[in-house]
């Protein structure tokens, strides 16, 4: 299993997953998402953006590291060589 390092930005006016943020994880994914950060509704919703974006089901996208931060970490159980080249992209 690989990892993804997230800054999320909850409370945003539509889901959005793109951009690059040097986070204390290293280079994190930047993923905007309507939901608020209340009762871990933001942490689910980026989730299932990120498995989206990346073309993985929603249960192969694990929380890993940062359950209350804006700095996430998600473990991907999927092939990375099917998924990484969509990252690559992301991270512009």
């Amino acid at each position: 299993m690989r990892t993804v390092a997230v800054r999320v930005k909850p409370g945003a006016g539509r889901d959005r997953v793109g951009g690059r943020y040097d986070g204390p994880h290293g280079p994190a994914l930047i993923v905007a998402v309507s939901a608020p950060a209340v009762d871990g509704r933001a942490t689910e919703a980026v989730r299932r953006a990120l498995a989206k974006a990346l073309g993985v089901r929603p249960a192969g996208v694990e929380l890993k590291i940062g359950a209350t931060s804006r700095d996430k970490v998600y473990a991907v159980a999927a092939p990375p060589e099917e998924w990484e080249p969509r990252l690559a992209d992301l991270l512009y």
